[in-house]
C-alpha cells in the first residue's frame, strides 16, 4: 500500500464572491510527500460557466495547459506552489489530503472523478454520452502524461484550422513525426456509438487540410472502451466507419503501447 498526498487547484471567478470551482487536483508522491506525481484537470470547465456566464473558458484551457507542462519540471512541493499561485490571483491552492492506494496511477483517476467532474442530475442521453467520452478522454490523456509526453504533444487540435470553418470538432492530441501527424481522439461506443459518424466525417477534411497546409500525412487513432462485443451492431457499425475512414483503433489498455512509442519516437 502506497501513501499519497494531493490538493486541488481552484478557479476564482469572483474574487469579492469567492466562490472556488475544482479545477484541477495534483498527487505528489509518498516520498514526504514531495515530488511531483501527477495532474489532472477537468475534461470541461462547464461548471465555472455556471458560476460565470462569461467567463473566459478558452484562457482557462490555455492556462491549464501551461501549468501541466511546468508542474512536470517542478523539483519540490514548494516550487509547485510557487508555479500555480504566479499564474493568476483567480487561482487557489486546497490544504493538502491523504490517501493510501496500491495504485497511485489509479488512484489519481479515481480522485479527479470525484473531485472535477460534474454528475448529471438526470440521466439524460447526452449527458451521460458526454460523461462517458469525458472520462475516457482523461484516462487517455493521463496514459500520455504518465509517459512524460503530453507536454509535446498538441492538444485541442481544431478541424475548422484546417477542413470547414463551422466543425466545431477538436482532435484530443497528437504529435508530428517528420511529414506524419499522429493523432488521437477519444471515442465513447459504450455510451455513445453515433459519435463515431461525426468524426468519420470530419477527419477526411482534417487528413486533407492538414496534408495541403502543412503538408504532413494524417493518422488518426480512436480510442475506445475495452472488452467491447464486436457482434453488437452499433459497435460493429462503429468499427465499419471507422475502416472505411482510415480510422485505426485502440482499446484504453492499449494506450501506455501508443505512449511508450511517443516517449521513443520524440526521443525522450
Amino acid at each position: 500500500m502506497t501513501t499519497c498526498e494531493f490538493f486541488l487547484i481552484r478557479y476564482v471567478p469572483d474574487l469579492i464572491k469567492n466562490e472556488p470551482v475544482n479545477i484541477g487536483l495534483v498527487m505528489l508522491d509518498s516520498d514526504g510527500g514531495e515530488r511531483f506525481a501527477g495532474v489532472r484537470f477537468a475534461s470541461n470547465f462547464d461548471r465555472v460557466r455556471c458560476l460565470a456566464a462569461n467567463a473566459d473558458l478558452e484562457m482557462i484551457q490555455a492556462l491549464s495547459e501551461d501549468i501541466r507542462q511546468k508542474l512536470a519540471s517542478a523539483s519540490d512541493r514548494q516550487q509547485m506552489l510557487r508555479i500555480i499561485q504566479d499564474f493568476s490571483n483567480t487561482l487557489q491552492i486546497s490544504e493538502t489530503c491523504g490517501c493510501q492506494t496500491e495504485s497511485p496511477q489509479q488512484e489519481i483517476e479515481k480522485l479527479a472523478e470525484l473531485y472535477l467532474e460534474s454528475v448529471p442530475a438526470i440521466k439524460e442521453p447526452r449527458a451521460v454520452a458526454a460523461r462517458g467520452r469525458a472520462a475516457l478522454r482523461r484516462k487517455m490523456l493521463g496514459s500520455f502524461e504518465d509517459a512524460g509526453v503530453l507536454t509535446l504533444m498538441e492538444t485541442g487540435i481544431r478541424v475548422s484550422k484546417y477542413g470547414s470553418t463551422h466543425d466545431e470538432l477538436k482532435i484530443d492530441c497528437g504529435y508530428r513525426l517528420d511529414s506524419t501527424m499522429k493523432l488521437f481522439h477519444a471515442v465513447s461506443l459504450q455510451t455513445d456509438p453515433d459519435y463515431t459518424k461525426s468524426l468519420a466525417f470530419s477527419y477526411p477534411r482534417l487528413a486533407a487540410g492538414l496534408a495541403r497546409m502543412e503538408k504532413a500525412e494524417a493518422r488518426l487513432t480512436a480510442v475506445i472502451e475495452n472488452n467491447l462485443d464486436r457482434k453488437s451492431g452499433p459497435i460493429a457499425f462503429a468499427y465499419e466507419a471507422f475502416e472505411e475512414s482510415r480510422i485505426a483503433v485502440a482499446t484504453l489498455s492499449e494506450v501506455p503501447r501508443l505512449a511508450e512509442i511517443a516517449r521513443k519516437e520524440l526521443r525522450l
